[in-house]
């Protein structure tokens, strides 16, 4: 069978594109991990206080803000 005529070259389409980067969202990446980890506390052992986890979350979610915007700011 002959090549079509009107059919442009033959080209890796894989060759054309450039490589997506992705970057890492600190803020989603340790507020996932905060949950997780409060999720697996409190699935083991004795159920925590309250009065701790409340904070302890809150702290986490403002030290995971607080690292996105360094990671954000060092990016620039």
């Amino acid at each position: 069978m002959l090549p079509d005529p009107h059919a442009g070259p033959a080209v890796d389409p894989r060759a054309e594109r450039p490589r997506r980067v992705h970057r890492t969202s600190w803020m989603c990446l340790l507020s996932g991990l905060l949950f997780i980890g409060m999720g697996i506390r409190y699935l083991t052992g004795p159920d925590p206080d309250a009065v701790v986890m409340a904070p302890l979350l809150v702290g986490g979610l403002g030290f995971a803000a607080f690292v996105a915007i360094l990671a954000k700011a060092i990016r620039r």
